[in-house]
C-alpha cells in the first residue's frame, strides 16, 4: 500500500519513483511546472539535459536546453504553454516554446544591479550581505506570469526586491528593501498572483508569505507558520501550496494563509518546487530516498 500524507479532502498517496529518467541520465531537480496537456517540466541541474519533460504517468517525452544554463532555479508554465525559465546565476529570465525555441529575455547575461553584495559572490547565502534594492537583476530566484502575460520577478539571491514588468518585458516598478519588517525581504524566493490579484511572496529567510498588492503595496503578512517559504503554487480556489526549504515540510492553506494541511520531515529539506496538474495532483521537487540531490515526488490525491 501507498504512503498516505494529509488529511481529509487533502490526503494523498505518494509516488517517490514516478519520474522515469532515462537510464544513465541524472535529473538533480531545481523547479517544476506543467502545462494545459498536463505536461511536465522539470527545470534541473544537469548540464546535458536541463529541462526534461514527462507526461502525467511519469513516462519521458523529451529533453531540450543543453549548454544553455549556468545555474537553473525556476519554470512557469504560462497560459499559453510558453514555457519561462530563471537562470539564476547569468542573472536572467528567458521565455521558450514549449519545444525550446527563446523567445524572449530579461537581464543581461552576468549583469548584477547594485545591492551591497560583492558581484563574484555567487553564493547561496548572498541574501545576509544585501545593503539595498538594486533593481533587476542579482541572482533571480522565482517568477509568475499573469493570463495577460504581465511578469513577476522575485529578485532575492542577492537582492530583496519584486519587479514587475510589462508583457513586452518592460520595467513597471520594483519594490522591497532588506529588513524583516512589512514590505521588507530576507530572500524574497517565490511569487504567486491568486485570482484576486493579490501579488504572494515568499519571504522565505524570513519564514513568511507576505500579501501585496499588484501595486507592491503591503496588505498583511500570512499567519502560517511556516520555516522557509520557498514559493507557492495558488489553485483555481485560491488554495496555496507552500514547499517549506528550511524544514522539508509541505503546507497547505486557505485563502487567508491558515493551514488545512501539513506534513514532512527533515528527510525533505530543502525542498524547492511545486506545481499542480488537472486531477490536483501535487508535484514537489524535494529530496527522495536512494536520489542523489532531489528530483520530482507526485502526490496523488484520494
Amino acid at each position: 500500500m501507498a504512503r498516505s500524507v494529509g488529511s481529509g479532502r487533502y490526503t494523498y498517496d505518494v509516488m517517490e519513483d514516478w519520474a522515469k529518467v532515462p537510464a544513465g541520465w541524472e535529473m538533480p531537480a531545481a523547479a517544476v511546472a506543467l502545462d494545459s496537456q498536463d505536461r511536465v517540466y522539470c527545470f534541473n541541474r544537469d548540464a546535458g539535459h536541463p529541462v526534461m519533460v514527462f507526461n502525467r504517468e511519469g513516462e519521458f517525452l523529451t529533453s531540450w536546453g543543453a549548454g544553455q544554463f549556468a545555474f537553473p532555479h525556476a519554470v512557469f508554465v504560462d497560459a499559453q504553454d510558453n514555457v519561462w525559465l530563471v537562470d539564476r546565476n547569468n542573472g536572467q529570465v528567458l521565455k521558450y516554446t514549449a519545444d525550446g525555441k527563446l523567445l524572449m529575455t530579461l537581464g543581461e547575461k552576468g549583469y548584477r544591479s547594485d545591492t551591497g553584495v560583492d558581484p563574484s559572490d555567487f553564493g547561496s547565502d548572498g541574501y545576509k550581505r544585501v545593503k539595498r534594492g538594486g533593481g533587476p537583476f542579482n541572482l533571480p530566484a522565482g517568477i509568475f506570469v499573469t493570463p495577460e502575460g504581465e511578469i513577476f520577478i522575485a529578485d532575492g539571491y542577492a537582492n530583496c526586491q519584486v519587479h514587475h514588468f510589462d508583457a513586452e518585458g518592460k520595467l513597471i516598478r520594483s519594490w522591497g528593501a532588506p529588513g524583516n519588517g512589512p514590505g521588507e525581504f530576507n530572500l524574497p524566493h517565490g511569487v504567486w498572483l491568486d485570482r484576486r490579484g493579490r501579488v504572494l511572496v515568499a519571504d522565505r529567510e524570513n519564514d513568511r508569505m507576505q500579501v501585496f498588492t499588484r501595486e507592491g503595496e503591503w496588505v498583511r503578512t500570512w499567519p502560517a507558520p511556516l520555516i522557509g517559504a520557498a514559493l507557492c503554487y495558488v489553485d483555481g480556489d485560491d488554495i496555496a501550496y507552500v514547499p517549506e526549504h528550511n524544514s522539508g515540510m509541505f503546507s497547505i492553506l486557505d485563502p487567508e494563509g491558515a493551514v488545512i494541511a501539513r506534513w514532512g520531515s527533515p528527510a525533505y529539506r530543502t525542498c524547492h518546487g511545486v506545481w499542480l496538474d488537472s486531477h490536483r495532483d501535487i508535484y514537489v521537487v524535494q529530496p527522495a530516498e536512494g536520489v542523489k540531490g532531489r528530483t520530482v515526488v507526485k502526490y496523488v490525491r484520494r
